[in-house]
């Protein structure tokens, strides 16, 4: 999967040390389906995430990461969930702690594919036909398909 620039930057500073960092979680929604993509690093379907940007506000960053993965166009609608991961070790052996910002988003146009080597599949799926997911996802996507008007944090 492609570092973000910033993120290189950083590693030449810190080596493999624990970076946290602000990610962002796109729950796409079509009718009664959801685009999920299968990711390139573990093989595993997920919604769209994606790492914010220096400056970069992060519902943007749903909608950016939506396009470049799957070529599809959203609305972002909602922030639905504020959470910190658990510590991730990469296949090189960096070390992270995403905050992850999940958002309920809307499709709008584009037909979905493989739009970038982030993913391997891209597809819709039904409301009630899910595959399998780690149970964070399946949080992330209960509080996008909630309808709560409040941002869900965990205590």
């Amino acid at each position: 999967m492609p570092v973000p620039e910033f993120i290189l930057e950083l590693r030449k500073h810190v080596g493999h040390a624990e970076l946290w960092l602000p990610g962002v979680t796109a729950v796409v929604r079509r009718d009664d389906e959801l685009l999920l993509v299968r990711r390139s690093d573990n093989g595993q379907w997920s919604p769209v995430t994606g790492i914010v940007d220096p400056g970069e506000d992060p519902g943007v960053t749903a909608r950016r990461e939506a396009l470049e993965e799957t070529g599809v166009r959203v609305t972002v609608d909602r922030l639905v969930s504020i959470s910190a991961g658990e510590r991730v070790t990469h296949a090189n052996g960096d070390l992270a702690v995403y905050l992850d910002l999940t958002f309920a988003c809307t499709y709008v146009s584009g037909e979905a594919h493989v739009a970038d080597d982030e993913s391997t599949e891209v597809g819709w799926f039904p409301l009630d036909g899910l595959p399998p997911m780690k149970d964070a996802l399946h949080e992330r996507i209960a509080a996008a398909l909630s309808g709560e008007v409040a941002t869900r944090f965990r205590a």
